[in-house]
Parts: structure tokens; sequence; C-alpha cells
């Protein structure tokens, strides 16, 4: 049996064709992103879907489910989260992808998203060690947060904090260099959010912090790129002091300037910055070193889930 899941995020569209091996397994067949920034418009007070983002949305949903149909792929999943969950006509655009791709899109509610989130990281063998473990991961729309105890997981929160929507609410010209006031309120905001939210924090001593999100990865491939290394034999532990690092970096350059940095893609140039300061944020906030990087994150809780 052979699983696709579709993941309709703020910032990018993403597919996973996974199966199990002989031993139980889970195992990727293909993975595939499109920066597609369908959550434009996530920063207002009351968001909606552009017609174009929604276009672009539907091309790139029946070009992932075709390519996973090609691969043998026997059952489906599609799912959106934060930028269409919040949307004002999300039930429009569910419509649409079922009459376009004959899926139908499920808009998942922040808790379930984060509980699917904690399942795929149940499935990376990088983790298996791991009992007692906070998890952050940080998409366009929202950050989820997770407290997991011999691991279960025991608080689940999602905050509207993605990096799409907090670039929209305080940097008013994300072409031009990062401010440090722009940083300063977006430090404020973040801080907040989590100390009214009741997760725990600071983070217990002895315990690990596991990251997700393109934000992490694309801080991965910033570091490979240096060593001339490919991201898959890049360390996995992504210390606060290169998020610290890169952000001084990127921050005084405009937007051209920042599209030319080696591992940074262009499409996530404009709200990187915001996304490194949410994350030293919640690192300031929880007394974190570092992030133990996964790439197994939402996709791949719902693929465990579909082949269960």
């Amino acid at each position: 049996m052979r699983a696709a899941v579709v993941d309709v995020g703020s910032n990018s569209i993403k597919l996973l064709v996974a199966d199990r091996d002989r031993g139980g397994e889970l195992k990727e067949v293909v993975s595939r992103t499109l920066e597609v920034r369908i959550g434009t418009g996530i920063g207002s007070k009351r968001p909606s879907l552009s017609p174009g983002g929604m276009e672009r949305a539907l091309v790139a949903i029946k070009a992932l489910v075709e390519e996973a149909r090609s691969l043998g792929a026997e059952k489906f999943d599609a799912v959106a989260t934060s930028a269409v969950r919040d949307a004002s006509n999300g039930a429009e655009f569910r419509k649409r992808v079922a009459s376009r791709t004959g899926l139908e899109l499920r808009i998942l509610p922040g808790i379930e998203e984060a509980d699917g989130i904690g399942r795929g990281l149940m499935t990376d063998p990088a983790l298996e060690s791991l009992r007692n473990f906070h998890v952050y991961d940080l998409g366009g729309g929202s950050l989820e947060c997770l407290l997991f105890k011999d691991r279960k997981a025991m608080k689940e929160v999602s905050l509207p904090l993605g990096c799409v929507r907090l670039t929209e609410m305080f940097v008013p010209a994300p072409a031009a260099p990062f401010a440090p006031e722009e940083a300063a309120a977006i430090t404020r905001h973040t801080q907040d959010l989590l100390k009214g939210s009741g997760f725990p924090l600071p983070v217990e001593a002895g315990m690990t912090v596991v990251g997700t999100g393109g934000t992490l990865t694309t801080v991965r491939a910033i570091l490979a790129a240096r060593e001339r290394l490919s991201l898959e034999d890049s360390p996995t532990l992504v210390e606060v002091r290169s998020l610290k690092e890169i952000l001084a970096l990127i921050g005084p350059m405009d937007l051209v300037a920042r599209k030319s940095v080696r591992g940074l893609p262009a499409s996530r140039a404009d709200v990187f910055p915001t996304a490194l300061t949410t994350l030293l944020a919640v690192a300031e906030l929880g007394a974190i070193d570092g992030f133990q990087h996964s790439l197994r994150n939402l996709r791949w809780g719902l693929a465990a889930r579909l082949l269960d």
C-alpha cells in the first residue's frame, strides 16, 4: 500500500508519497515542495485568499496529485493549515480543490495539526531514543508547540505566529533591510503570546528541543552550503548562536542581496528575517541553546495514519 499526503501550508504546498518496508518502517518514495504563498494577506484583520493565490495553489495541488498517482499512490489525504483555516473564503477554496482534483481538502484545526506533527516525529529513527522533549514547528501561518513526556504528547498549542503572518503585521517594507525596531516588535509579540498560551516555558533542564519546519531546514541548507555539504549530510543540531549569526548577516541586506545567499530560497527571502527572529524569541523565553532538527512533521504523521 502506498499513501500520498498533500499539505497546503501558508508559504508552500508539499507532497509526501510514502509506504512501509518489510519491517513496517515508514519510507519516503518522493517528497516535493512548491513555494506558492497562498497565505498572502494572512496578517490582516480579516484574511482572505486572493483569486491569484487560489489559482496558483490549485495548479500546484493538481500537479502534485498527478505525480502521486503516477507513482502508484492508492490512499490520499489532502489537508490545509493556518492560511486556509483563517481565511474567510476557506470553504470556497475547499470546494474548488474538490472540483479540480477530486480530493476532499480537510481544513485542520490547530490542535489536530499539532497532533499530526507529533505523530510524524514519532516515525523519525533519529529521535527513537528521546523520551521527554519539546517540539516547535514554525510555518508561514502558525507556530505549533508540543511537550512530550515518555513519548506521549502532554501539551499541544497552536499559535498565530507564522513568518508570513508576522511579516505582514510588523514589517511594512519586506524588501528593505530588516530594522531593529521590527525585530523588537516581533520578539515582544511572540513572547507575549507564548506567555499567555499556558505552554510550559522555560524548558526543563535536560530536555531535548526538537525543531521542524522550513525555517530550520533553510538554516541547515545555508550552513551546509558553506561547508559544501548536502542537507542530508549536514549536522541536525542547529545551535541558537547559528540563528543569531545568520540573522546578523542577512538582516542588514535588502531583498535582492538576500536572494543571493546560498541555501536561502528566493521565495523565502522576504520572510526569513522574521522567521529567524521568531525562533530566537522562543529560544530566549525557553532558555534554549539549540534545536534538534527533524524533516518529519505533519506529512509524515498523516501518512503513518493512512498506512496504519
